[in-house]
């Protein structure tokens, strides 16, 4: 009871907080999404959520989300992949993903698009786009440039469906300035694909920035469930 409570609390401040972004941004808030990030945090407290009225989780690691979903699966869940995500991974994550939010390169659009044959339902995707002007932290994302080659891609593949774009924040970079170039690629993609209208950004130190540029769905995970979870 005592951790539902804490998550109870932590929950409706962060709501709170992206409301009051919103109306900053001159946003509607029934257009922003929160998925909260799950990484490290055990199954029982992603049912404390799912008491809570949480809909949408996101996990970075396969060999950890996967058993997690399975002991959660009679939950209503949209499930969020987004991690780096290797090849070799791809069959196992189209089992419990509903979203991947890291689609960077050719290769792995096609280890996905053979995944997906095992499915009943589509699986929803997102290019991850490299943000950092000068890369050296290895957070993955595709250059810009490459973002509707990769976009062409994805929409031939049968099983795939393109839902937009996605971006980290340079750790030592301008947060404004890296959204900013996110809301860009993301127009580009709209003006070919018209429903692929998520931007993915914004986390618990940035949020209130990603939403000044158009961010849909938002990841947050410390600010809701701590710092640490069971094994990390």
């Amino acid at each position: 009871m005592e951790r539902k409570l804490q998550l109870q609390s932590n929950l409706q401040i962060v709501k709170q907080e992206i409301s009051d972004a919103c109306k900053v941004a001159q946003r509607e808030l029934n257009e922003v999404t929160l998925i909260v990030v799950t990484k490290t945090w055990p199954a029982s407290d992603v049912k404390l959520l799912a008491e809570l009225g949480v809909t949408d989780v996101g996990e970075n690691r396969d060999q950890e989300a996967k058993p997690k979903s399975d002991e959660v699966k009679d939950l209503n869940l949209t499930w969020h992949a987004i991690g780096q995500l290797q090849t070799n991974k791809a069959k196992s994550v189209a089992t419990w993903a509903d979203v991947v939010h890291s689609v960077d390169r050719a290769d792995l659009v096609s280890a996905l698009g053979k995944a997906v044959t095992t499915r009943t339902t589509p699986l929803a995707v997102l290019i991850q786009v490299d943000l950092d002007p000068s890369p050296k932290d290895n957070r993955g994302g595709a250059a810009p440039s490459q973002v509707l080659e990769l976009a062409d891609l994805i929409t031939r593949s049968p099983g795939l469906v393109l839902q937009g774009v996605m971006g980290v924040a340079p750790l030592d970079g301008d947060d404004a300035q890296a959204f900013a170039l996110l809301q860009q690629v993301s127009q580009l993609v709209q003006a070919q694909y018209l429903s692929a209208d998520w931007i993915s950004a914004g986390m618990s130190g940035d949020f209130e920035t990603a939403l000044k540029f158009g961010a849909t769905h938002l990841r947050i995970g410390s600010s809701i469930l701590g710092n640490r979870g069971f094994n990390g």
